[in-house]
């Protein structure tokens, strides 16, 4: 393999890492730090914006939208009208839409709104964040049913489409449990905001974006490193 070919490879496939990795960690980081600094599990993901934890919960999200965005993917098979360059990069933009779009007004916080937030207001800033939310796991999802599980042999062919199809019903619960969140009986009410429901199906939803993009990285890079 020419050198300078090999460094661009190995640098996809490092994306490809990164990219996994920083879905792991996500979750993690903003619920250990904000337990820590304030010894309580915020009520979702998107929470951590109005706490200590927004530098994380931006700055990862922002990393995770970047490496979309650079992420060419490949060429659109015979009879694809849709290429992974174009799923990736509505994603990467939508994930910096849940970035800078916050969900709500949290006026214990004691923090300043957004400049987002100053510019649409506070209504069609969150609707925004919720949008974006939404575009992100749909892109997500994406990638692991018909790009992912094109070409892949059936144990990894499974494993993509699994990690696809929790995506998708994630995305769903996660609808579902907002709507008895804001506007439900008082019974699911609160069995949604007493087993964190929202935060548990949004990080489950991330988990397996994160397992699929390093399950691939990992194949695809042990595959071109067999001898010629």
């Amino acid at each position: 393999m020419d050198p300078e070919r090999d460094d661009v490879v190995r640098a996809y496939y490092r994306i490809r890492r990164m990219l996994g990795w920083l879905g792991v960690a996500l979750p993690f980081v903003l619920i250990l730090g904000g337990w820590l600094s304030k010894g309580a599990v915020e009520p979702s993901i998107s929470d951590y914006y109005h706490t200590l934890m927004r530098d994380a919960f931006v700055g990862v999200l922002t990393a995770i939208g970047l490496f979309l965005i650079a992420y060419p993917g490949h060429d659109p098979a015979r009879g694809e009208h849709v290429s992974d360059d174009l799923i990736t990069t509505v994603a990467g933009i939508a994930a910096f839409g849940v970035a800078y779009f916050p969900n709500e007004v949290r006026t214990n916080a004691n923090l300043l709104g957004s400049i987002t937030q100053q510019m649409l207001g506070y209504k069609l800033a969150a609707a925004a964040h919720y949008l974006s939310a939404i575009v992100f796991l749909s892109g997500l999802a994406a990638m692991c049913l018909r790009k992912f599980a094109r070409t892949s042999r059936p144990l990894r062919r499974r494993i993509y489409r699994a990690c696809g199809w929790l995506i998708v019903l994630m995305t769903v619960a996660v609808i579902v449990a907002s709507w008895f969140k804001i506007r439900g009986p008082e019974g699911p009410k609160a069995v949604v905001e007493g087993g964190l429901l929202v935060l548990w199906f949004e990080a489950i939803a991330i988990w397996a974006f994160a397992v699929a993009w390093l399950v691939k990285g990992r194949v695809e890079e042990r595959r071109s490193r067999r001898p010629r």
